[in-house]
């Protein structure tokens, strides 16, 4: 069974969505990526689909959703990225809280440091699944 990975955020358009998208490239689908927020923007924040093209990876194709118990449950790890008391807890989830900095209003040169910190974090989250790094 592969492992199943939630990133949540509050717009589901700046973070969740970089993570998703490094997530689903370094794994090369070895896992179950989703993204949800708690209060959906309207589109993904163009800045963070810039910094994400600059490394080859598209999320231009992506909509923020609403996050629900559904996606929650369905997920063996929930990553919040500043959601607050948004997110539902269920047992026997690994729950991760990523402080993170809010790319919304920024320009792709303040988004690039939080894409490469995603980078970061994302690879030390294949090393503990134990999925190799494409």
């Amino acid at each position: 069974m592969i492992p199943s990975v939630l990133f949540v955020c509050v717009h589901n358009a700046g973070r969740s969505q970089m993570a998703a998208g490094w997530l689903r490239h370094l794994s090369a689908d070895a896992v179950e990526v989703r993204s949800a927020g708690s209060i959906p923007g309207d589109q993904v924040n163009p800045a963070a689909v810039e910094a994400m093209a600059e490394v080859g990876i598209d999320i231009s194709d992506q909509r923020p959703k609403v996050l629900t118990t559904e996606a929650v449950e369905a997920s063996d790890v929930v990553i919040t990225m500043g959601c607050g008391d948004a997110c539902p807890i269920f047992p026997g989830k690994r729950y991760l809280d990523w402080e993170l900095e809010d790319p919304a209003g920024k320009g792709v040169e303040s988004v690039r440091p939080i894409r490469d910190e995603i980078e970061q974090r994302i690879r030390g989250l294949l090393a503990e699944l134990e999925v190799p790094v494409r």
